[in-house]
């Protein structure tokens, strides 16, 4: 196990159990990230994805998780592309991981190719625009460290429409165009029945074989599951890679990934008829025990599983049993209704549990009333964080990956290569 020198203070002391115990005295709560989780999910899915690559979203910092200590796991994993949202979050994993892909999920921006050629990253093009102006930045500086290509078919976010993608064939089948991957976005992957899915693949079979010789990839976390004629070349799981289900019409085949605890800062008892929290929606129907943890909204705990007089909220394990919350959670603080539990089970300075054991994400997040994704991505920095496994990890043997998806070049000297045919006007 090992603890984050950036959020844990080492202060010498001689072990990760140690620095985690110090850590209480600063900190409420306590996120562990199991890295040996994520490594056993992404070797799932590529297992399932075979012959595809398996790829990696480590977008808003891995869903929370630290995308510098999760994109070293996996690339010592084998995983060997991986794909953030800004050039910000391309720069973190960068300095963690040398060699892998990089792909930049938000586009490309005039005046920004020299960031993008200086840790040797690819921008996600998802316009005529952008396409001119990397086009112009690469002329001009000799970049050929390549980009990828997204076709919009359907999400109506980002993306070429299907008619600029087709405009844009010749020069794909001209040669020399830079292009390393084409790619689009499945709206509606986690219902294996919605008439969206075939759509979306039929539209993009169609227009990614006409990018003679480029990779294709259509297939995300849910995607993945829909089947062989999904996968193409390459596969973007993100949220399955740290326990979210991609498969909600069915039972997780994911390992969970993250385990939060907090501390029990008092204990208190209240008389049948005392309300407890904010607005004292919820009240007392006999003697109760209260644990009150030192954690709220402000750490990603969402007020919407408060409970009140009529609905029960979200659960919190203590002493290793389930106990429901009392009242509504505040900015820093929740009440646990502990009364059942045997005398002396709970005391201050305990941990309970508010994710892991048998609690889910995807239980918190209906609790939260949203899903998977926002639950792991709100969950704030006022946590100690402590990482275990990933340290040691033998890469798996693979078989030869798609033509064109193999490591990125190492940026060339300048020298002006001939220019592509010109965009469509």
């Amino acid at each position: 196990m090992a603890s984050d020198p950036k959020t844990i203070p080492q202060s010498g002391l001689p072990s990760a159990e140690a620095n985690q115990a110090a850590a209480l005295a600063a900190y409420g709560g306590v996120l562990t990230v199991d890295l040996d989780a994520i490594i056993a999910n992404w070797r799932k899915l590529e297992k399932t994805a075979v012959p595809a690559e398996c790829s990696a979203v480590i977008k808003a910092d891995a869903y929370g998780c630290g995308a510098e200590q999760v994109s070293r796991a996996l690339s010592k994993a084998g995983c060997r592309t991986f794909f953030v949202a800004t050039l910000e979050e391309a720069r973190k994993v960068r300095a963690a991981v040398p060699e892998p892909t990089i792909y930049v999920l938000g586009g490309y921006f005039q005046n920004t190719g020299e960031h993008y050629a200086k840790i040797n990253c690819r921008p996600v093009i998802g316009d005529l625009n952008e396409l001119a102006e990397w086009d112009v930045f690469c002329r001009r500086n000799g970049w050929t460290g390549g980009a990828a290509v997204h076709i919009d078919t359907g999400m109506n976010r980002l993306g070429l429409t299907l008619a600029d993608a087709q405009a844009i064939i010749p020069r794909i089948n001209a040669g020399d165009h830079g292009i390393t991957l084409v790619m689009s976005h499945l709206v509606s992957a986690e219902q294996l029945n919605s008439p969206m899915n075939a759509k979306q693949l039929a539209t993009f079979r169609s227009i990614a074989s006409e990018f003679t010789g480029v990779p294709a990839a259509l297939a995300n976390s849910s995607g993945i599951f829909l089947g062989a004629p999904f996968q193409f070349d390459l596969v973007r799981p993100g949220a399955a890679l740290y326990g979210v289900n991609p498969t909600p019409e069915a039972d997780n085949p994911m390992q969970p990934v993250v385990e939060l605890k907090a501390r029990i800062v008092q204990i208190r008892n209240i008389e049948r008829g005392e309300s407890v929290g904010y607005g004292g929606t919820w009240t007392a129907r006999r003697p109760t025990k209260l644990a009150i943890i030192a954690v709220g909204y402000a750490d990603g705990y969402f007020r919407a599983a408060s409970s009140n007089d009529g609905t029960r909220g979200a659960d919190v394990i203590v002493a290793g049993k389930r106990c429901p919350i009392a009242g509504r959670i505040s900015m820093d603080l929740i009440a646990i209704d502990i009364t059942d539990l045997p005398p002396n089970a709970a005391r201050r300075g305990h941990m309970v549990t508010l994710l892991g054991d048998g609690i889910t994400v995807d239980e918190l997040a209906h609790h939260f009333g949203t899903i998977g994704y926002e639950v792991l991505t709100s969950l704030g920095h006022r946590y100690a964080r402590v990482y275990k496994g990933g340290d040691v990890v033998e890469p798996l043997e693979r078989s030869a990956l798609p033509t064109g998806a193999e490591q990125p070049p190492s940026p060339p000297p300048i020298e002006q290569p001939a220019a592509p045919p010109p965009l469509p006007s």
